[in-house]
């Protein structure tokens, strides 16, 4: 078996993929573009904003395993402070694809991994002195960090996704409605359905 590789010799996959992020058969894609595989390159580097723009249009159309990559870029180029933010709302989007792809329990194991990770970051784990302040309602935030960075609201998304974990486990994929699992990740972005 063949990798595809780039240059300095990391594997890197040019295949086509669908709107879940499968490989395509080659076969099957005589090099016409199919709706949904338009990949995210594997060199993207995004600004905070763009990523939390391009992501919440990604999970708000279905595709979150596109977000993931999209995360997953800002992550590896963003500042060391904002990695478990991002890594951890990419691991939330991991979550959704396995939702969507029919896999109940990785999805609940990817869904709350996620969001705690995020909520390392809102509580100051990993920061050098680990100070943290009151914000007022109740919870605790890091010193100097945004509730809403980049325009996300963060406290929404990890309640979606705290509340799809529960309702998977405990009533199983069948029982989600398609639109929970394309939660919206910008503060004040419309729905999925445009409003």
């Amino acid at each position: 078996m063949t990798r595809d590789r780039d240059p300095a010799g990391r594997p890197r996959n040019a295949r086509p993929r669908d709107g879940l992020g499968r490989p395509l058969d080659r076969a099957d894609d005589p090099g016409s573009e199919v709706a949904g595989t338009d990949r995210i390159p594997d060199d993207l580097v995004i600004t905070g904003a763009e990523a939390a723009a391009l992501a919440d249009r990604l999970l708000r159309g279905g595709r979150p395993f596109h977000a993931h990559e999209v995360l997953e870029a800002a992550w590896k180029s963003g500042p060391a402070g904002e990695r478990d933010l991002w890594q951890g709302l990419a691991q939330i989007a991991v979550g959704l694809t396995h939702a969507r792809r029919g896999n109940a329990r990785g999805a609940v194991a990817l869904l709350s991994r996620g969001a705690e990770r995020v909520r390392g970051y809102q509580d100051g784990a990993g920061s050098p002195d680990g100070a943290v302040s009151p914000d007022g309602a109740g919870s605790q935030r890091a010193v100097g960090r945004p509730a809403s960075p980049f325009g996300m609201n963060v406290d929404a998304f990890l309640a979606a996704a705290d509340d799809l974990a529960a309702r998977i486990e405990r009533d199983g994929l069948g029982a989600i409605p398609p639109a929970d699992l394309s939660p919206g990740l910008l503060a004040g972005a419309p729905g999925p359905g445009g409003g």
